[in-house]
């Protein structure tokens, strides 16, 4: 069986490449596709594979400014050819499930949400004072179309599935599609328990596109007057890092390697968007560390009350009121309860399921 793997862009390891990974491993000769590729960007494992990139590795800045290509992604995906490949998996975040397949291959999906430049975040990512005048001006212009490439090339998709049941409402309103949902995995293998116990600071770990809402956690712990380390960066750090207080540490990136201990002696992760899904809470429930979260999206299927405090309004007031609950509480949340709950997410059990899933869809497709 010849399997080929389609990935929207490779310039990060974050958790859909998790995913991605784990696609790999279940299929060690699949030959992967993917619009651009940063090279060294990705795992040791995923480097080595056959990786084919798009035309739009040749346009000039296509691997570091992939995103004002946007308008040109549908075309870019579809360039791929992948005739005589017996399964296609697309693991989709933007365009990667728009591409054609062969009419006797099978084509699963798995979706980590819908378009979401053109769709929810729209105006996060678009808005006036997001992006200069003639971004916005092509992104008004590439709209309409966009979304009626995305909802046309849904049908391309003979399986779907989806990493939260957040994404999978959304796969059904925007492509009238079931999604079986397939929680990602976290490699908790990678994250321990600390038994010197919490340091003196709180944590947010995330790249700072708008709707992760850096900002919002910025100024909370602004006005708090509390230790904020701040891990990551990305197109909104310069506007961000100009409205923190002096005592709000920004470390941009850091390699994989101190993730662990940054995450261990945390007193809580602050975890202030509107995800997906989320994998840096179960990195952080990983390390027996809880989380101050906004009560929306994924967050609802990886946070318990015994492993965290929600907040129900995104806005500073919001998250201060969660900070000064969490810390009446913080003496009830046990490192050792909470690691358990994430090891119900651990990558070895998303495996099996994710091979099976597959498994079952292509045995039940390839007969039709």
């Amino acid at each position: 069986m010849r399997v080929a793997l389609v990935h929207d862009w490779l310039v990060t390891m974050r958790g859909a490449e998790n995913v991605l990974s784990v696609l790999a491993e279940l299929y060690p000769d699949a030959d992967l596709f993917t619009l651009v590729h940063k090279k060294g960007a990705l795992s040791p494992e995923l480097e080595a594979r056959n990786i084919r990139t798009s035309f739009l590795q040749r346009m000039p800045f296509g691997v570091s400014g992939y995103r004002r290509y946007l308008p040109l992604m549908p075309a870019a995906i579809e360039s791929f050819d992948l005739r005589n490949y017996d399964l296609v998996i697309s693991s989709s975040y933007c365009v990667a499930k728009g591409v054609i397949t062969d009419p006797q291959s099978v084509h699963l999906s798995y979706v980590h949400t819908p378009m979401r430049y053109v769709w929810e975040q729209q105006h996060e990512y678009f808005g006036a004072g997001r992006a200069g005048f003639f971004t916005r001006l092509i992104a008004r212009l590439a709209t309409s179309r966009l979304r009626a490439w995305d909802e046309g090339s849904a049908r391309r998709v003979d399986r779907y599935f989806a990493n939260s049941h957040h994404v999978a409402r959304r796969v059904k309103k925007r492509y009238g599609a079931v999604a079986e949902v397939l929680h990602p995995p976290v490699d908790a293998a990678r994250f321990a328990i600390d038994p010197r116990g919490p340091g003196d600071y709180f944590l947010m770990v995330n790249g700072m596109a708008p709707y992760k809402r850096i900002d919002l956690g910025v100024e909370a712990f602004g006005r708090l007057g509390k230790k904020l380390v701040v891990i990551g960066g990305g197109m909104d750090e310069k506007r961000v890092r100009a409205r923190a207080a002096a005592h709000v540490e920004f470390l941009g990136y850091v390699p994989s390697a101190a993730l662990p201990n940054l995450y261990a002696r945390a007193r809580a992760l602050i975890f202030p968007g509107e995800e997906d899904f989320g994998i840096v809470p179960l990195e952080a429930m990983a390390s027996g560390r809880p989380v101050i979260a906004f009560g929306r999206g994924g967050a609802l299927e990886t946070v318990t009350a015994e492993t965290g405090v929600f907040f129900q309004e995104q806005t500073v007031d919001g998250l201060c009121a969660a900070v000064t609950e969490f810390e009446a509480r913080e003496r009830e949340f046990q490192p050792e309860a909470i690691r358990r709950h994430a090891l119900t997410f651990d990558r070895p059990g998303f495996k099996a399921r994710l091979g099976a899933a597959i498994a079952a869809a292509y045995a039940e497709l390839s007969r039709d």
